[in-house]
């Protein structure tokens, strides 16, 4: 963890920011080590605080032991006594993470308990840490592979099993339990089940809607295993699909393989986007594939690099990140294939290894 307190050091130095406030859970964890459900972190050139409460003391001990443990009573007085006692001039928070109402209390706690000469101003930031995470270490990548696989081996155990007796809810069901047994913590999402016209809406929540035969049936899932998420998507099929959805399922699955074959290291989100959605578009379906094409992947199931139209990031070597292309038919169904990749040694590299249906 030295190494990524370090880096934080410099992003303040650099911006003469005196220490910074860490409440998103996944930068918690990123920068400690701290799998806690509460707490934050203080960080400047001579501070590495992790104030956590009660309940987290001794686990916050054996997991961030490069940081001081302070434990939070009420309110902010930890916060104001820390300012007042390290002579800190101004604090920044991550903007994107907290409220607008925990803004007001910790401003007014920093007015009322400023001492003379110390008054704390506080200053937003965004994006603090997703730079340093969209790279990721040999440890990271050990855990998302062992999510990635638990996701893979649920996918392939549960898919021959579906029939028109199951519901959507029934599958989701199926492939939360069986996630569980192969040893995740939880699913890093709730789980996607859309049969037939179900499946044209992305983000749809399985339902008691009966599996249609010969319906697309667009199954997205992932695993939680050690903080790290997984996320895969698979479109498959009770039965035959019909001439139409087999030439949608060719189009998509081209798509991804050709996005996977001709990325580089050092493209833009955006210009690979362009190359599986210029697929889509040159088979007339350009209007119904209406999302990015994937984003990153780690400690949150939706994390930088971003892969969609214009996005400006650089995809890397050591970047893990999702391609999956889609399209969408209101009152038909949709197709969508998702595999979780790696940019290494300047190719992109499969990381996900689920069964897909065969091309048709």
């Amino acid at each position: 963890m030295n190494a990524r307190i370090e880096a934080i050091r410099s992003y303040l130095k650099v911006r003469d920011i005196g220490a910074v406030l860490i409440s998103a859970p996944e930068n918690r964890r990123y920068l400690s080590g701290f799998s806690g459900s509460n707490g934050y972190l203080v960080i400047s050139e001579s501070l590495a605080v992790l104030a956590t409460d009660f309940r987290y003391i001794e686990q916050s001990k054996q997991e961030s032991p490069d940081f001081e443990i302070v434990r939070i009573a009420a309110g902010f007085e930890w916060l104001t006594n820390l300012m007042a006692k390290s002579n800190i001039k101004n604090l920044s928070f991550e903007s994107d993470n907290i409220t607008v109402a925990f803004h007001e209390r910790l401003a007014t706690a920093l007015a009322e308990n400023q001492h003379e000469g110390n008054s704390v101003q506080l200053y937003p930031v965004t994006g603090i840490c997703d730079t340093l995470r969209m790279q990721k270490d040999e440890t990271e990548l050990i855990s998302l592979a062992k999510a990635i696989e638990i996701a893979d081996i649920a996918l392939d155990q549960v898919a021959p099993t579906i029939t028109t007796k199951d519901t959507e809810s029934d599958i989701a069901l199926r492939l939360d339990n069986a996630m569980r047994l192969i040893g995740a913590e939880k699913p890093s999402f709730d789980t996607i089940v859309a049969s037939g016209p179900n499946g044209a809406l992305p983000h749809h929540r399985p339902s008691s809607d009966l599996i249609l035969e010969g319906a697309p049936i667009v199954i997205d899932m992932g695993a939680m295993y050690k903080g790290y998420c997984s996320d895969l998507t698979r479109t498959v099929f009770v039965g035959q699909p019909s001439e139409e959805f087999k030439r949608v399922y060719n189009i998509v699955l081209k798509a991804q393989q050709t996005a996977m074959n001709e990325a580089r290291a050092g493209m833009s989100g955006g210009a690979i986007d362009q190359i599986a959605r210029q697929v889509i578009e040159e088979q007339g379906y350009a209007e119904y594939f209406g999302h990015a094409l994937g984003h990153g992947v780690g400690l949150a199931v939706h994390e930088f690099p971003r892969l969609g139209p214009a996005a400006p990031e650089e995809v890397n070597n050591s970047m893990v990140f999702t391609i999956e292309p889609g399209i969408y038919l209101p009152g038909s169904g949709g197709v969508r294939i998702e595999d979780t990749v790696i940019m290494k040694d300047g190719l992109v590299k499969q990381l996900s290894k689920a069964r897909k249906a065969p091309t048709f």
